[in-house]
């Protein structure tokens, strides 16, 4: 969405940043270049017009002029200006003390209202929540259809007492002499609420209808809509590729229906996304979520500051970690660390777990973009196939178990047999049997102790020395002829071995290098740097 823009920014601060000193004509221009950036992506002028004035007051101020690095300064004020036209800070959900809470959809109609109600369903379901959606879009033609088969595929309950227009043509807000009637959406609403609380659901979300345009018939059911149910959000649903139009609409709905909130949809298209960057501020509501894909799963909170490092090119580390989280399962990380200990080898079992573990958190592309310094990239990322997973995951699984168990095995009668069962070529799954060999002796080397391969030792992980050099005292002495102290030396030398896979193990998964007694570690044998010991005498 944002590619346009986070690449004219990216170039701006590049020359910025190789400047020692920045002048008033150096500042003038960076403004300058960010005002064409952001009219160009479509920003809503007085929104620029309030980010460049900030941006320029407070590059030409002290805290640029005496900063160290001027450039990474007026970085910091650009990202921190971006922060608070994107609403400052991240905002979750209103629940009613007493439940339901009720949240209300509103928006033009193609905005993405029916689909986002599965996907709050859905992300308010992982959430512990029991979410009912109430069909009140009753003149869209098919939408109470849509909006049950939306719920059925996010697994959420739909209250749809009227079946709305199915006629195919558009629906009459009023019955009477030559126009149709396909029930009240009010009524439709409230009696959603009741059912709701009868049926114990805590979260009922009303999706209501849209216009192609603005209208006064739209704001007063809108507005009706809200009263009678006594809405605790009111959600207003914004195609984020719509562009300066979303400014008008958007002030509409603040000032028809009264809004508390913005949900973005269709972040994943490639328009230029001004209304991203213009709907919080000229709404005065912050943005709740955004709406990234088709999938029910392709939904997220909208984090203000972390949509301004996407942008700005500084990655979004946190969400990916999050992803993480949530993909990975805590029982096969245990797992793993415990074959890592024992020195069980990596197999394609273990393989192809970690491989549906990646899967979950999404699109590679998206993943790999989230990381720092990515847009840089973006023509690699862009010849990135996705499928490349599919490929794999079917050349794993045409092995038998046996196979996956025994990677060693499969000879060359049994891998032209995989080619043919994953419609791919026998050269194919020998570079996968190589690069596979190659996951299990880095495995192998940080098991014991020596890092990554072809990478040198790092402290607590062994390794490291340089082949042919004498290393002192610490170099290895033979094995003695007094049994008791050969015995004594084969118990420090498995003792030593065992803190290597630990450590080892902690880098490669995360966990405590130490086990579990790595809190009560004895840390009188370091060698810390003179009067630094004065910092430790707190701990």
């Amino acid at each position: 969405m944002f590619n346009s823009l986070s690449d004219r920014l990216t170039e701006t601060f590049r020359n910025l940043k190789r400047k020692g000193a920045l002048s008033e004509t150096d500042v003038n221009k960076t403004v300058r270049d960010i005002r064409m950036a952001l009219l160009d992506a479509d920003v809503a002028l007085p929104v620029v017009k309030q980010f460049t004035g900030q941006v320029r007051d407070r590059a030409l101020g002290a805290e640029v002029s005496k900063a160290l690095n001027p450039g990474q300064q007026v970085v910091k004020i650009v990202n921190e200006e971006l922060v608070s036209i994107l609403g400052g800070q991240t905002r979750r959900l209103n629940l009613a003390k007493n439940p339901p809470t009720v949240i209300m959809l509103a928006g033009l109609q193609g905005s993405g209202k029916t689909t986002l109600a599965g996907k709050l369903g859905f992300w308010l379901k992982e959430q512990g929540h029991t979410p009912l959606l109430v069909a009140a879009d009753l003149q869209r033609p098919n939408a109470v259809t849509q909006l049950e088969v939306v719920g059925e595929r996010a697994g959420v309950p739909v209250f749809a007492p009227e079946r709305g227009n199915v006629f195919g043509h558009d629906a009459a807000l009023e019955s009477g002499e030559g126009t149709r009637s396909f029930g009240d959406p009010i009524d439709v609403a409230v009696d959603g609420v009741a059912h709701a609380r009868d049926k114990n659901h805590d979260v009922v979300i009303i999706d209501t209808a849209g216009r192609l345009a603005v209208d006064v018939d739209l704001m007063r059911q809108a507005h009706d809509i809200r009263m009678e149910t006594h809405a605790d959000e009111v959600l207003f649903v914004i195609d984020a590729m719509i562009g300066q139009a979303a400014v008008d609409t958007a002030k509409a709905f603040a000032d028809g229906v009264g809004i508390t909130g913005t949900v973005l949809t269709k972040l994943d298209g490639d328009a230029r996304g001004g209304a991203a960057l213009s709907v919080a501020t000229v709404t005065g509501e912050p943005i709740l979520f955004a709406s990234t894909g088709e999938g029910v799963k392709d939904f997220e909170i909208f984090h203000p500051d972390r949509m301004a490092g996407r942008i700005l090119d500084m990655g979004d580390v946190l969400t990916l970690i999050e992803q993480a989280e949530k993909a990975f399962d805590q029982a096969q990380q245990r797992e793993m660390a415990r074959k890592f200990m024992a020195e069980e080898d990596f197999t394609f079992v273990d393989f192809l777990e970690q491989m549906q573990a990646i899967k979950k958190m999404g699109s590679l592309k998206q993943m790999l973009g989230m990381m720092p310094g990515m847009q840089q990239m973006r023509a690699q990322l862009d010849s990135l196939d996705d499928k490349e997973f599919d490929r794999v995951e079917a050349m794993v699984r045409s092995m038998t178990p046996f196979e996956r168990m025994h990677p060693k095995q499969i000879n060359g009668s049994r891998r032209a047999r995989i080619a043919k069962g994953s419609g791919v070529s026998p050269s194919e799954v020998n570079q996968l049997l190589e690069r596979f060999g190659q996951a299990q002796k880095m495995m192998r080397q940080m098991r014991k102790g020596g890092g990554m391969p072809g990478m040198p030792g790092m402290p607590g992980m062994g390794g490291g020395a340089a082949k042919g050099k004498a290393k002192g005292p610490q170099s290895k002495k033979g094995k003695s002829g007094n049994p008791a102290k050969r015995a004594e030396q084969e118990r420090l030398a498995a003792q030593k071995a065992e803190e290597s896979r630990g450590n080892a193990m902690g880098s490669a998964f995360g966990l405590p290098g130490g086990g579990e007694d790595a809190a009560e570690q004895d840390l009188s044998s370091l060698k810390l740097p003179a009067g630094f010991d004065k910092f430790l005498k707190d701990q």
